[in-house]
């Protein structure tokens, strides 16, 4: 038995390298063709030489510039406000009781079923009703809140103890003081592991961008990265991985500095 539990832990150690292997191949592809010349792309010799002329000619050709600060300001907008909701949400819906509180979740959890796909042009007819397309706020409207948010925070906040709460009501705090002071330092790492969740999805979200923007004053990286990329605009697939690499740069950044909090912000936050 134990001979058989070893070989099913090395084949399963042997799988996860090979997956991992595969799901990273496209990126180390990208580095490779980012930093060769042109001719090199397809052909992998270690003589070949290095070059950074690949992100010039990217950036010279796409407003990347542009691009990425209308994808930070969009995912900041989105996140901030986020967090606001889901904490006060979450906390009613943990700690106060109301009449209807129950049901109140039960919508908020049918929300988690509903791809935000479906609801993309009863979305785009009330943004244009209200003049919001292709502006930031427009972009982020539709995710100000969030039903995985809620869920995960009021999950979160129902493990505070009563003790503590109590305590800090003899000391005078109520409301929002109690929440920014208590809730909210406990939860701090349910905190990150949802900002990550939150960032990396909003910076790589691209089919609703692309259906409300319309001009590079609020077109974010995804788009961006789609019209540079088309094949009549000329596929050089250097130029196209430099550029890639810009866009995934600012993420890629972050995680590798902050690897460690953000795995185990994933483990205290219960997220599987």
């Amino acid at each position: 038995m134990t001979f058989m539990n070893i070989r099913l832990q090395s084949l399963s150690t042997i799988s996860a390298y090979l997956l991992g292997f595969v799901w990273i191949m496209p990126l180390i592809y990208a580095f490779w063709a980012a930093f060769h010349p042109p001719e090199y792309a397809t052909n992998f010799s270690l003589t070949a030489p290095l070059t950074l002329v690949n992100f010039k000619s990217a950036w010279n050709q796409a407003p990347f510039f542009s691009y990425m600060l209308n994808t930070i300001i969009i995912t900041t907008i989105i996140l901030v406000s986020q967090l606001f909701v889901c904490t006060l949400a979450g906390y009613a819906l943990a700690r106060e009781k109301f009449t209807g509180r129950g049901l109140a979740l039960g919508l908020i959890l049918m929300q988690l079923m509903v791809m935000p796909e479906i609801l993309i042009v009863e979305n785009y007819q009330t943004l244009s009703s209200l003049q919001l397309v292709d502006t930031h706020i427009g972009v982020g409207l539709p995710y100000l809140a969030s039903a995985f948010g809620i869920f995960l925070l009021r999950q979160t906040f129902k493990t505070v103890p009563q003790e503590l709460e109590d305590a800090a009501r003899v000391e005078g705090l109520s409301g929002i003081k109690m929440i920014i002071r208590v809730f909210v330092p406990l939860a701090f790492p349910t905190y990150l592991a949802y900002s990550l969740v939150s960032i990396s999805y909003h910076w790589n979200n691209f089919l609703w961008p692309l259906v409300v923007t319309n001009t590079e004053a609020s077109r974010p990286l995804t788009v961006g990265m789609a019209i540079f990329g088309a094949p009549e605009s000329g596929v050089d697939w250097s130029v196209i991985s430099a550029g890639t690499l810009i866009a995934i740069g600012p993420l890629l950044a972050i995680f590798l500095v902050f690897q460690r909090q953000f795995i185990q912000s994933f483990m205290q936050a219960g997220i599987k």
